[in-house]
């Protein structure tokens, strides 16, 4: 295969273990404790990030904490309504680092997250992960495949990311008009769910974020395979019962 092919594939690839440990651990586990993953998987997980993304989970979880707590006021780190979604795509990245670096933010919304050692150690040091990433690509495929597929990664993972706060809280549909998150299926679809966005803000501690079955939220599948082999403890998965019962469900109407 051609070594540009190659790399956008393996980018691709690469993108897509960032998404799930993203959605799975971080959001979902993490941050709302919609459901719970064997400590093998959780340790899994906790490495992909690292080497993925660079991610301090309690960093992310507080940010995120502190978007639902305060969605679409002036407190929201990142609220489209507030700055306008294009702002928010191109500067997700600025506007999540500024909140992160916030130890107020931090102390309030992670408090149930301390550092441990293997945070200070490993975890915590961002550029050791990612470099270990791209020794691995290096080693595995050339350094010219290896540059490609990093590059692509990293700016797949950020559009991505950026997408969500941004597109899934502007454009798209509503089942629930409870809150200003959207339905986007294309996004759904390259973010393991995290596109049904309205329903996840409708209810936020579903580990489920699709509302019917052939909605294609990729990580609750992954979830529903771990919870067969008992490696994943679900807490909530309906949606519907969950959501805001007095607001009638607006199923696929657009905005």
């Amino acid at each position: 295969m051609h070594p540009i092919l190659l790399g956008i594939l393996v980018g691709f690839l690469v993108t897509q273990v960032a998404v799930f440990s993203t959605t799975l651990y971080l959001h979902r586990e993490l941050t709302h404790k919609a459901v719970t993953f064997n400590p093998i998987i959780n340790e899994f997980f906790r490495f992909a990030v690292w080497v993925t993304s660079g991610i301090r989970p309690r960093q992310w979880v507080a940010v995120h904490r502190k978007h639902h707590a305060h969605t679409d006021t002036e407190e929201d780190p990142h609220s489209p309504l507030v700055l306008g979604w294009k702002k928010v795509q191109l500067m997700n990245v600025s506007l999540y680092r500024k909140a992160a670096n916030d130890e107020k933010i931090l102390a309030k919304y992670a408090r149930d997250l301390p550092q441990r050692t293997t945070d200070r150690l490993f975890y915590d040091h961002a550029i050791l992960g990612l470099g270990l990433l791209f020794t691995g690509l290096v080693f595995s495929f050339g350094i010219v495949t290896a540059g490609i597929a990093f590059a692509f990664h990293a700016v797949l993972y950020l559009g991505l990311s950026g997408s969500v706060n941004s597109i899934a809280h502007h454009f798209g549909k509503k089942s629930y008009r409870t809150n200003s998150g959207t339905n986007v299926t294309w996004l759904a679809l390259l973010t393991a769910g995290e596109g049904f966005h309205n329903h996840h803000h409708a209810a936020p501690t579903s580990a489920r974020f699709s509302r019917r079955w052939f909605q294609a939220d990729l990580g609750w599948w992954v979830i529903k395979v771990l919870s067969f082999l008992k490696l994943a403890d679900i807490r909530h998965s309906d949606v519907d019962k969950l959501a805001n019962r007095t607001q009638k469900p607006a199923h696929l109407a657009k905005i």
